[in-house]
């Protein structure tokens, strides 16, 4: 596929999915896990290339439908891009356009964070406000005031954020900027237009993700001055130009997350590298506090051993270092299999329970008031149709299928391609009895050299 297109390809279309996962419940996983790079950080780290002048060279990038988009419009504001494997390569010497199209960034809401980069590398921008999961409202006005505090002029009218610094050499200048809330997308949005500023800024407040972090050692890599990435204050000194790179993203805590439930819902043995467990201290902690064990095999691995019992707690999601917002629905569909009355509270999203409906299908008992979960643990799932609302809802189905008797058909499938590096393929590999029916995903395309068939992304 050619991401210069200025339509999305027809397998990205949600409308256009008609796929559906097919899973018999109750079969025990064996194995080891491969964990892909992470989607959040992939994501981001290409939208930063934007700053480079040269070329970047970036490893273990997953393939997903995301990246795909997020190819598309980089493609599509003129940069050069070529894919073999995991390794994505990223020519931006030319930056042809300041307008994102509308059809590609309104699908996916990381894009927009591309503003602060065009806007550094170009003095000016023209950025659709932004799509992706309809999990609640996330809106730019945090990136807005602070590219203002760095003297862009900013103006949103019919849908499309345009901003420009004013002043012959259409550079941003460095300020103190607050955060209201600990953003992770406006902390790396101000973060990435820091980097060419004029003089110091500091971000208060910042969101400390270790995708913030990653990020921040793409940038700094290339030569920018960023400091105190992943604590709540971050110092960026502007650098006239960043060079080339050749840098390789960390493994993705969402998918290890997700694949240690996987082990623990299945009461199986699993495997998982390349993982980072420091990214994953407040899921660890909680899986043994359900009473899964989880084991440091090395530095970079862990496995997940079968527990005779699975406890009820209780979970409230919260900004990194807490538990992760992107983990909640996993874990509930662990805990519907929990001895006793567990309470979820979703702090961070005031719209993404809607899978507790979902799960309730299986034979779940869960109640909802707001933005509370009352989970009352079950002794088994019943196989039935369900519909993925979001990517980690999608994802929790997935696992309550694997736990559940009989057949589970899952649809939505749009959004789990979205953000796992073919999920249903790796649990086939350890065991797992799924089968996806109808159209091929867009992010089922493996390619290698011996293959004559073009990469995902290419020029």
């Amino acid at each position: 596929m050619n991401p210069s297109s200025s339509s999305p390809d027809a397998k990205l279309a949600p409308e256009a999915d008609s796929s559906v996962l097919q899973i018999w419940g109750g079969h025990p996983l064996r194995g080891h896990v491969r964990i892909s790079g992470a989607k959040n950080s992939a994501l981001v780290i290409m939208a930063g290339a934007l700053l480079c002048s040269g070329d970047c060279r970036i490893r273990n990038v997953p393939l997903l439908a995301d990246v795909e988009r997020m190819a598309q419009v980089l493609s599509a504001l003129g940069l050069r891009l070529t894919r073999q494997g995991d390794i994505l390569d990223i020519n931006a010497s030319e930056i042809t356009t300041s307008k994102a199209p509308y059809e590609l960034v309104t699908q996916l809401r990381a894009s927009f964070f591309a503003i602060g980069s065009i806007l550094a590398r170009l003095g000016v921008a023209q950025m659709p406000l932004p799509g992706g999961c309809a999990i609640g409202a996330r809106p730019v006005d945090l990136h807005v005031r602070g590219l203002q505090a760095m003297g862009a002029e900013v103006q949103i009218e019919h849908g499309i954020c345009n901003a420009y610094v004013p002043g012959s050499n259409k550079r941003l200048k460095g300020a103190k900027i607050y955060l209201d809330t600990p953003s992770v997308g406006a902390t790396e949005t101000l973060m990435m237009a820091a980097t060419l500023a004029d003089g110091e800024t500091i971000i208060e407040n910042a969101a400390r993700e270790p995708e913030v972090v990653d990020l921040a050692n793409f940038c700094n890599a290339m030569g920018a001055k960023i400091q105190g990435a992943g604590s709540s204050t971050i110092t960026i000194v502007g650098v006239p130009k960043l060079h080339s790179v050749d840098y390789s993203i960390i493994p993705d805590r969402i998918e290890t997350g997700t694949f240690l439930v996987a082990g623990a819902i299945t009461r199986s043995e699993l495997t998982l590298s390349p993982v980072q467990p420091d990214h994953l201290i407040p899921v660890i902690a909680k899986l043994r506090e359900i009473g899964v064990t989880i084991i440091e095999e090395a530095p970079d691995c862990l496995r997940v051993l079968p527990a005779d019992t699975l406890r009820a707690t209780d979970i409230e999601t919260l900004p990194h270092p807490g538990f992760p917002t992107d983990m909640q629905a996993p874990f509930m569909a662990l805990l519907t299999l929990a001895e006793g009355d567990s309470l979820i509270n979703e702090s961070v999203f005031e719209n993404r329970l809607r899978h507790a409906s979902e799960l309730n299908r299986l034979g779940a008992d869960i109640r909802v008031k707001g933005n509370a979960a009352f989970v009352r643990g079950v002794s088994m799932l019943s196989g039935a149709p369900v519909l993925g609302t979001d990517l980690r809802a999608s994802a929790a189905l997935v696992l309550a299928g694997l736990a559940a008797e009989g057949q589970t058909t899952i649809q939505g499938l749009h959004h789990l391609d979205r953000g796992y590096d073919r999920l249903d393929m790796k649990l086939q590999q350890l065991g797992a009895r799924i089968l996806r029916v109808g159209e091929v995903p867009a992010n089922a395309e493996v390619t290698s050299s011996a293959s004559t068939s073009p990469s995902p992304i290419s020029t």
